[in-house]
């Protein structure tokens, strides 16, 4: 997919090298074409390896998208620098009265704490509650699908007793939603995450449907009856080693961290590890944009 972004972003040059299509702004306007405009609401600490994983994974489509990432004012993290944010990010304000046709709130490293301690909550709340009127479908990644079921239809979290860290298997239900097209009846996906969602409050609720999930993990992927709000509790969007450099990023920390599990050959840290959900990764991202997005946004925003 040719993918628009600001001709200096340094992932733009990383997609480059891997052959994928990234459409800088001067070859963008010769194009009479009107892109789906998406914007990604990045509250990972790494925001850069985040743009990277993301492009990636929104690439494999025709259609031309435009990105608007967006950080937040209320909270300024210190591991990405000021003039990075100020070059390639907005904040709410920004955009709070344009219509985008997809957004992406991705996860954060703050499961623990409650939600309402977070200190972008507030802000977060606007922007989730600005979305139903201003964006076509709303996709939320870990700690923001968490944060998301929490505050559209009230589904709390739980703390569990052992972090669930490493690559697992979820089974697939209603197979005819075109979210997944594409899946196999199990996949793998990355996960990492200290809290769990209400398993009963989600099924007991009308509006929402559980198309994948395991007995022990609980819920892998949720969607709205209305499409408008997808939420996915995993890290479909992880590379490779995403894992791996956050198991050897704790041990140099001397933070307590396990082996994640279903990841390296034999268990062993010295391998490389087995990539083993991209295919679905690619399947999802696909059929959001397909579906959710371009076949339900209008042409032009009233």
């Amino acid at each position: 997919m040719p993918i628009k972004v600001k001709n200096n972003l340094p992932a733009k040059k990383i997609m480059e090298k891997e052959n994928i299509f990234m459409m800088d702004e001067s070859r963008a306007v010769m194009q009479d074409i009107r892109p789906l405009y998406i914007a990604v609401l990045n509250l990972m600490p790494l925001k850069e390896d985040t743009e990277v994983q993301l492009l990636r994974s929104l690439s494999n489509s025709p259609l031309q998208i435009e990105i608007t990432f967006l950080t937040t004012a209320s909270y300024i993290g210190k591991n990405t620098p000021a003039s990075h944010l100020n070059e390639f990010y907005k904040t709410f304000e920004e955009v709070k009265n344009r219509k985008f046709d997809g957004l992406i709130i991705t996860g954060a490293p703050i499961e623990q704490m409650e939600y309402e301690e977070v200190q972008y909550w507030e802000e977060l709340t606007k922007i989730m509650d600005w979305s139903k009127t201003n964006v076509t479908s709303t996709m939320h990644i870990c700690w923001g699908a968490q944060a998301g079921l929490y505050y559209h239809y009230g589904v709390h979290k739980h703390l569990l007793k052992e972090k669930v860290f490493g690559v697992y298997e979820f089974k697939v239900h209603h197979r005819k939603e075109p979210l997944l097209r594409g899946f196999d009846d199990v996949f793998y996906s990355p996960h990492s995450r200290y809290t769990v969602c209400d398993h009963d409050e989600i099924v007991n609720n009308e509006n929402l449907v559980v198309l994948a999930d395991d007995e022990k993990l609980g819920e892998c992927i949720v969607i709205s009856k209305d499409g408008k709000q997808i939420f996915v509790l995993g890290h479909l969007e992880y590379d490779r080693l995403t894992l791996d450099s956050e198991y050897k990023r704790d041990l140099k920390k001397h933070i307590p961290i396990t082996l994640p599990e279903n990841y390296y050959t034999n268990d062993d840290p010295n391998t490389k590890p087995l990539l083993r959900w991209r295919g679905a990764a690619n399947a999802l991202f696909s059929n959001w944009i397909n579906y959710y997005v371009y076949q339900n946004t209008p042409y032009e925003w009233e």
